[in-house]
């Protein structure tokens, strides 16, 4: 169930010293495969981190070996020098791995860099580097879980997943639990393929993926600096999936990661589905899922067990979608709380005691959907983001 499900890949994940409280803090995704193909998707926030900066570079490229990635410090705002940080994280790597792996012959255009943590620091590269020469010696086939475990931050647990195809697999590992908002969400993602791929067909799976899974969560309408989604292919299965193949289980694969991520949002108890119906075109309903998800007033409310669907009707009225206000209707948890736009069936008769939430929302104006996945805002949520930095 990682990222070494595929055929072709090795990983590990170590304790290097950047955080703390010494829990594993170094990862390495190994790509031995005949093929090092390779898409990836980045943050839209204009204040990018220096390892998205490069491995954007690298990508562009269409060939990748080797990510590496760090928890303990996200190596943004840090400036020229931490740019030459993340080059020097990425030459040591390759040069390291050519050592005990000659037959590889790495350069360091084939290493993708990736950090996560707190903005502003720059890396401890004297305890980083001799931790990525620990990752080296810790590679494995089985080493996904140790990996995916050292890209945590706040995240209470894992995130892994594998989609099977027909003599063909899609793994990955993602990390994320705050700074949750789209384009894309706030993440560190590897996803691997021993499919036959080359960078023109990930490229086109990832996006679609990306377009309906991490790009429709939304935990806390934040924008992080380092968001990265990665899709190495190894080639290892000698099997050649149709793109829209390749496409399905990638977007399974991302899917699941998606929803591991919501469910461990900070200090969350709900995980709620928006969906919107009856928009006039996707991007209306994208829109008004997105106005939904990101209103304090109704993440407030249902974190208070309130089907408070006056907060709901006025959320979707900030959006620019086409839609007539005394024609929508709003579910919470199957009851039509309201009709035409006023009150409908009781709200008492909705139950809110459980995690799961689903706000069904029809604006009448047409036959395109979307849902937007999201959590509620709680004092645990408040309490950790006062406090992360310290």
């Amino acid at each position: 169930m990682t990222v070494t499900a595929p055929r072709g890949f090795r990983a590990a994940g170590v304790a290097a010293g950047l955080k703390a409280s010494g829990a594993s803090d170094i990862a390495l995704v190994v790509n031995d495969g005949p093929d090092a193909g390779v898409a990836g998707v980045f943050t839209a926030n204009r204040v990018k981190a220096a390892p998205v900066l490069w491995t954007r570079q690298v990508v562009h490229g269409g060939v990748v070996r080797v990510v590496v990635l760090n928890s303990g410090g996200a190596n943004a705002c840090t400036g020229p020098a931490g740019f030459s940080d993340t080059h020097a994280t990425a030459e040591h790597t390759a040069a390291a791995l050519t050592s005990v792996s000659p037959r590889l012959m790495l350069g360091a255009g084939e290493v993708a860099v990736c950090s996560t943590g707190l903005i502003g620091e720059r890396l401890p590269m004297q305890k980083l580097l001799p931790g990525v020469r620990s990752a080296i010696r810790g590679l494995s086939r089985d080493g996904g879980l140790a990996a995916a475990e050292a890209i945590m931050t706040t995240d209470t647990r894992p995130k892994t997943t594998v989609v099977r195809g027909s003599g063909w697999t899609v793994g990955g590992m993602a990390k994320g639990a705050g700074m949750l908002a789209p384009a894309m969400a706030t993440m560190l993602c590897v996803l691997t393929t021993d499919a036959v791929a080359g960078p023109d067909a990930l490229d086109a799976a990832l996006r679609e993926a990306c377009r309906v899974t991490f790009d429709r969560i939304d935990s806390d309408g934040c924008m992080s600096t380092n968001d990265t989604v990665l899709l190495l292919s190894s080639g290892a299965s000698g099997i050649e999936p149709t793109p829209a193949e390749l496409a399905a289980a990638v977007t399974a694969a991302a899917h699941d990661l998606a929803q591991q991520l919501v469910a461990d949002a900070e200090g969350a108890t709900k995980q709620i589905a928006v969906e919107v119906v009856g928009a006039a075109d996707e991007d209306d309903a994208v829109e008004v899922g997105r106005a939904v998800a990101r209103n304090n007033l109704v993440k407030t409310a249902l974190f208070g067990n309130d089907p408070n669907w006056g907060r709901i009707l006025a959320a979707v009225g900030t959006t620019a979608a086409a839609f007539e206000p005394d024609a929508v209707d709003v579910a919470v948890n199957g009851i039509w709380v309201c009709r035409a736009g006023a009150a409908a069936e009781d709200r008492s008769k909705v139950d809110l005691a459980g995690r799961d939430v689903t706000i069904q929302i029809d604006l009448h104006a047409g036959d395109a959907a979307a849902t937007i996945w999201t959590n509620d805002l709680s004092h645990a949520y408040v309490h950790e983001n006062s406090a992360y930095s310290t």
